[in-house]
């Protein structure tokens, strides 16, 4: 196991997060692969693939005013060559829901190529000695 790869996969998650909480479109749009194809489900939508329609849902969902409550927490990540996956849970608005995010390895950075995020029933504890990744805010 290569910690420094997991550490970048894991920042790039963090700065998921941290685009998603600030509603910086820039970032968020920054953040996803132009190379590859990719695909996302909000919860409650479609699924949607080809990044121009992921990237139109971002914009639309990020162009809100408030910025949501957003955080992550449990964050692992899974590598494997020039791929990886982060499987975490989140908490938006009172909402939990388990996440699947996938990245590749794009021009030297880890690039998002997938976002699935769906409700559970019954949410883990999240643990008190952690802070999780909460409005903008990085542990």
């Amino acid at each position: 196991m290569n910690t420094s790869v997991h550490q970048e996969v894991l920042f790039a998650n963090e700065a998921f997060y941290l685009a998603f909480a600030n509603n910086d479109f820039d970032a968020m749009d920054n953040l996803w692969s132009r190379e590859f194809d990719v695909l996302c489900t909000h919860p409650g939508w479609t699924a949607l693939s080809g990044r121009d329609v992921v990237i139109e849902s971002w914009r639309a969902i990020l162009a809100n005013d408030k910025e949501a409550e957003v955080e992550c927490w449990n964050p692992v990540a899974h590598v494997y060559e020039g791929f990886a996956l982060i499987t975490c849970h989140e908490l938006i608005d009172g909402n939990a829901l388990s996440v699947t995010n996938a990245f590749v390895r794009e021009n030297g950075r880890w690039c998002m190529v997938h976002h699935h995020a769906g409700p559970m029933a019954t949410p883990p504890p999240r643990p008190s000695d952690q802070n999780p990744t909460k409005s903008g805010s990085l542990h």
